[in-house]
């Protein structure tokens, strides 16, 4: 017997139930943008759309790092901070994808345990799934939703692998580094880039013995920064330390975050970013697009894998052989 195919979603009360802040709507909500069916895709399209007035008025930080530097612990006392300060906290966590099988732990809500019992808290994982910037595909629709359900700071957690962090700031507001004491050689291989997108950088596990360690780590940074033009006119990214563990300067690292949206909003570059974002949004939407028409169909599909043939082959240039296929789009 073929199984009976599911009613299409009830999108206004979906709506409806979200902005209300029904928790299961906004996961179901979620799922329904990452769903990679048509018909799927399409309605979360039209959701979208209808919940594009309840949005934009959260705080958007994004986080990077690389592994081990504390990015979960992080975020999760963090979080509480801002609970605590009545806020309601959305974190979409982003856990890398196996090159191999596709495959993801999405363990984060393990290592934000108190976050993850916090009933104003949402924890989503989502796999990286191969895209850059350490970003899932549908983070930027889930970070709008988040906001519909009325939770006013979004943290973005990225992979933090080395992969370009450029679509997290096409995303956010404010760009978090997290960095570790003893900058020494780090700071030899540091990426350029990182530092010059970085709104904040902050130095972790500055407790114990490692306070002296993260304090010449951040004189380090601070030196670095000097050499490098900032990202904004308006503002200089100062670096602080601090030690999620203990939650010892945590209060100090929100304040910075403050300070920046102030700063950006007194100098009109708050909203010329968020129009930014909107249309850079649009552009990766079309490139998604273009791809998604690649795959669906099946005659398209035998022609590009007959060119990949002729690619590998070295019968066909690279350049020809997009040629061509940009001509099947066409």
């Amino acid at each position: 017997m073929p199984t009976p195919k599911k009613a299409p979603p009830n999108l206004e009360a979906l709506a409806n139930d979200l902005r209300s802040g029904h928790r299961a709507a906004l996961a179901r909500a979620i799922t329904l943008i990452e769903s990679r069916r048509t018909d799927h895709q399409a309605s979360a399209r039209e959701l979208v759309q209808t919940l594009l007035r309840d949005t934009g008025k959260a705080i958007r930080v994004g986080i990077t790092g690389s592994p081990g530097v504390g990015k979960s612990t992080t975020i999760d006392t963090l979080g509480m901070f801002l609970i605590e300060r009545g806020h309601k906290v959305a974190v979409l966590a982003v856990d890398p994808s196996s090159a191999r099988t596709g495959g993801s732990i999405l363990g984060d809500k393990t290592r934000m345990a108190r976050l993850a019992a916090s009933d104003t808290a949402y924890i989503r994982p989502s796999p990286a799934s191969g895209t850059l910037g350490g970003v899932a595909a549908k983070t930027r629709e889930a970070m709008l939703l988040c906001e519909a359900a009325g939770f006013d700071v979004v943290l973005v957690e990225t992979v933090g692998i080395g992969q370009s962090e450029t679509a997290v700031c096409d995303m956010t507001d404010f760009f978090l580094a997290l960095m570790l004491p003893g900058a020494g050689d780090e700071l030899q291989g540091i990426k350029k880039g990182l530092v010059e997108l970085a709104d904040m950088i902050a130095i972790n596990k500055a407790d114990g013995d490692n306070v002296k360690r993260a304090n010449v780590a951040a004189a380090e940074y601070r030196g670095a920064l000097h050499i490098l033009a900032p990202r904004s006119e308006h503002w200089n990214p100062p670096v602080v330390t601090y030690s999620a563990l203990t939650g010892s300067g945590i209060d100090t690292l929100w304040q910075k975050i403050l300070d920046h949206r102030t700063a950006m909003d007194a100098s009109g570059e708050f909203a010329a970013r968020r129009q930014q974002q909107q249309v850079k949004w649009m552009w990766s939407m079309l490139e998604q697009l273009t791809m998604a028409r690649l795959r669906a169909d099946a005659s398209v599909r035998a022609k590009v894998k007959r060119i990949e043939a002729e690619v590998a082959g070295g019968r066909v240039s690279p350049a020809l052989a997009a040629e061509q296929i940009a001509e099947m789009l066409r």
